[in-house]
């Protein structure tokens, strides 16, 4: 999903190489490469309008330029409203870290305002979201892989994003899946926190309901069947809808503190791990091996 370059050095010149974290074409976003394109004025259920497109982009940039600048690398967002690209990708080009929001995303009828966010915090996830990495020819990438960008969305990214919202006045006028309360009421006791909780996995079932959509699949997904599959070895590609899902969720209601530093080597610094005794938080085995 990834676009991004790197410098190798070659005898006494410098070869660039295009360095991807989804395929060696770069064609694959936070879905898989698709041909659906919604323009501008197109008629959807979505009521995410311009200003609210940049307003969100604008909080995240306001939230993590500071975090990027201090790695002593510029954060940009290309904002392409007009775009009708049903994507997102993020790429390093020597200190200038991107990530790329399209408006055909946006006005896709699955997603919702904080759906939309989240899939800014899963972009800026290949950034910093740590290990596990996505590894390539060459060795180990800079970019997180596509699970663990899923999963420092909502367990990192997306509470931050959320922290200072009336976030009790925003679920009450939600409909919200009756799983994700009751888990979320189990896993914290903080009105605040729980509203959280409940809106970042809210967020993560309005992208599960894309990535249903853009497969054509008729499976519905559900927060409580998670997906059985088990991995021989961490899978770096894009997992099916409903192991992403659970992803999601596994994030949101992880009650290590969003604010914990992570690490680009290790796994378990920052997140909830069955190391530390966690059974609910953990990343879903259907893409992650411990």
């Amino acid at each position: 999903m990834l676009k991004g370059f790197i410098v190798l050095g070659v005898l006494a010149s410098q070869l660039f190489l295009a360095a991807y974290a989804c395929d060696m074409q770069g064609k694959s976003g936070i879905v898989e490469e698709n041909n659906l394109y919604i323009p501008v004025g197109a008629k959807s259920l979505s009521t995410i309008t311009v200003e609210k497109f940049n307003s969100i982009l604008d909080r995240v940039t306001a939230l993590y330029a500071p975090v990027i600048a201090a790695k002593g690398k510029t954060f940009v967002i290309e904002r392409k409203w007009d775009d009708g690209t049903v994507n997102a990708y993020a790429q390093q080009s020597g200190n200038t870290w991107t990530i790329s929001m399209f408006g055909g995303l946006a006005r896709h009828d699955t997603i919702t305002e904080d759906g939309f966010a989240l899939v800014a915090c899963h972009e800026l996830g290949h950034h910093i979201g740590g290990a596990p990495k996505k590894f390539s020819w060459y060795g180990t990438a800079w970019a997180s892989n596509e699970g663990q960008a899923d999963y420092f969305g909502t367990s990192k990214c997306i509470r931050n994003y959320m922290k200072n919202d009336n976030n009790a006045d925003i679920v009450a006028r939600m409909k919200v899946d009756e799983a994700v309360q009751t888990k979320c009421e189990a896993n914290f006791h903080n009105e605040n926190d729980i509203a959280i909780c409940v809106r970042a996995a809210m967020a993560g079932l309005s992208l599960g309901n894309l990535f249903k959509a853009l497969a054509r699949s008729t499976t519905p997904l559900s927060f409580t069947t998670p997906d059985t599959h088990v991995v021989a070895k961490t899978d770096d590609n894009h997992p099916a809808a409903q192991c992403r899902l659970d992803t999601y969720f596994a994030g949101s209601i992880c009650e290590k503190e969003w604010t914990l530093p992570v690490s680009d080597t290790d796994a378990n610094v920052g997140y909830c791990t069955t190391r530390d005794g966690a059974t609910d938080g953990v990343r879903p085995l259907c893409w992650f091996k411990p």
